[in-house]
């Protein structure tokens, strides 16, 4: 059977999908990045493996997205690499052909995407604040000591939502705490915050979009049923969540692996399991003083050697790689 792997690196969590080639969902793997995606692409990737052993198969493609998706592709051996917008796109389509709006939130950025006949037409994403994001949500469930994935359960038993200032990180805490020093009930508190969220989202990242149905909810914190709530009373629409919707940005990359490799007279450029787990894997970094833009140079090694470089304008790191003979940098 053709298997075809996504994987979408991002600041918070790290997911790896399978799919075979009717875009059927075989396997899942959703882990924390824990500020390590070196370790993050090889503990995923060796989850994933073993749920491919059971399942049967070989992969036949493989697809990269996420913030961290260049090192995912260089470590993997990735045949298609695509930013995040494309990658929940193609995945919100494949599921719902008719989508107009996706809503992303995930734990450190927040996207919505505006879609046109299943191809992207607009999209916007947050910019300096963290009100909007799911970061927000764990860090005043920490404080109110409620597990989160308790939260969004918790916040729809809400009989009255508190009403708390969400344009800032910073200003929504201190409503909290002052809230919860009043003794509101932390019900209300609970769906207070998914409301500020939910009007910080849509004043920023959906300030002057046309949000049309149906309306796909999308990313981890989709979980949060009182997030779901809150969007639907403020966009009177109903909002759809998808039944994988932590995985969506790596079930786009899989699909888009599938269609790749669909067209591709050459087979899959994936690395294979040794490559993968065996070996040790660095990275380091230094600005090279080439010239006066100063770029900081990424270099990511496999047991000493370099597999590629990132950060260099002019791309003059990157050219001293060949194929056939990766040269060793002072990096």
């Amino acid at each position: 059977m053709r298997m075809y792997l996504g994987v979408d690196i991002g600041s918070v969590s790290s997911n790896f999908v399978l799919l075979d080639d009717r875009g059927r969902m075989k396997a899942k793997i959703y882990l924390r990045t824990q500020g390590n995606p070196i370790q993050a692409v090889k503990q995923g990737f060796s989850a994933i493996n073993k749920e491919l052993d059971e399942v049967g198969g070989e992969i036949a493609g493989v697809g990269a997205t996420g913030s961290g998706r260049l090192l995912a592709g260089v470590l993997l051996g990735a045949d298609i690499i695509k930013n995040e917008i494309t990658a929940h796109g193609v995945a919100a389509s494949w599921l719902y052909p008719d989508v107009r709006t996706i809503i992303e939130i995930g734990g450190q950025d927040s996207k919505i995407i505006l879609l046109k006949n299943g191809i992207v037409n607009d999209f916007a994403m947050n910019t300096v604040c963290a009100a909007g994001t799911g970061s927000f949500l764990d860090q005043q469930a920490a404080r109110l000591n409620i597990p989160i994935e308790e939260y969004g359960e918790r916040a729809i038993t809400s009989r009255q939502s508190v009403r708390i200032a969400g344009r800032c990180g910073v200003f929504a805490e201190s409503d909290m705490i002052h809230k919860q020093q009043m003794g509101y009930p932390v019900e209300d508190i609970l769906m207070g915050l998914c409301d500020a969220l939910a009007r910080n989202y849509l004043n920023n990242v959906g300030k002057g979009k046309k949000i049309e149905e149906p309306v796909v909810f999308q990313g981890g914190v989709a979980a949060n049923l009182g997030l779901k709530r809150a969007f639907e009373h403020l966009l009177g629409l109903p909002v759809h969540i998808p039944e994988h919707h932590e995985v969506m940005g790596a079930i786009g990359a899989a699909l888009l692996a599938r269609e790749t490799m669909e067209y591709s007279p050459s087979p899959s450029q994936f690395k294979g399991n040794a490559f993968v787990m065996d070996g040790e894997i660095t990275s380091s970094s230094q600005e090279c003083r080439g010239c006066p833009n100063l770029c900081e140079v990424v270099c990511i090694r496999r047991d000493g050697v370099p597999l590629a470089f990132w950060g260099d304008r002019c791309k003059k790191w990157e050219s001293t790689l060949t194929k056939n003979r990766p040269i060793r940098s002072v990096i």
